[in-house]
């Protein structure tokens, strides 16, 4: 029950990924320090994106993105999202020894009503874009199989690693990753390892990714 900072950039860099993205970065009430402190997360060789979040803040709406430094970054955005609670979406695009990418940010509602006009607003907004292979990772807060969501997201596929939520005894898999067809997942799966059941109330997933 208590937070510990070094725990978490534990169990992340144990999941030796190029870019992780996370949900709830930041306390809750204003002015939204962050989570992770900024010199920590750098001590661990970690560059953390800017989104345009308030000064202190790690994310946007509590969403924050880390890349190695091997990684280049084109451009980043943050945009809100329809709902009673206030919500965001992260995008970042990248260049990646997998060729440009971009990667959307997400921690959805807790209604499916609101969850589908948020993916709504996103898929608008990458519709604006030039195209690129995208893939949005994170918390959709969907209990059930992500087929309910495919109405709102024309033209990804969503990946499952397996149950991540609650950590310690996972029982649904409201983490996940849905990609566009010139993506393809070589694998993908649920970090396990202490200590990763009590670094969050989540368990991390992760994905191998190659272009299709």
């Amino acid at each position: 029950m208590r937070r510990r900072p070094d725990r978490s950039l534990q169990v992340i860099n144990a999941l030796q990924a190029e870019v992780v993205v996370l949900q709830e970065a930041d306390k809750r009430l204003p002015p939204r320090p962050a989570a992770l402190p900024h010199d920590l997360i750098q001590s661990h060789d970690w560059t953390t994106l800017d989104f345009g979040q308030p000064g202190g803040s790690l994310g946007w709406h509590g969403n924050a993105m880390l890349l190695r430094p091997d990684i280049s970054v084109l451009g980043t955005a943050g945009i809100d999202l329809p709902g009673l609670e206030p919500r965001g979406a992260i995008i970042a695009e990248l260049s990646t020894k997998i060729g440009y990418l971009r990667v959307v940010g997400v921690h959805l509602g807790l209604l499916r009503r609101y969850r589908l006009l948020q993916l709504m607003a996103i898929t608008r907004e990458l519709r604006r874009r030039p195209s690129m292979p995208t893939i949005i990772a994170g918390d959709f807060n969907e209990w059930g199989p992500k087929t309910a969501l495919d109405a709102a997201t024309p033209g990804l596929d969503f990946v499952e690693g397996g149950h991540s939520f609650p950590a310690p005894r996972p029982i649904a898999a409201l983490d996940a990753f849905a990609l566009t067809a010139d993506l393809r997942a070589t694998s993908c799966g649920v970090h396990r390892q202490r200590p990763a059941a009590s670094a969050s109330d989540h368990l991390p997933v992760w994905a191998d990714l190659i272009r299709a």
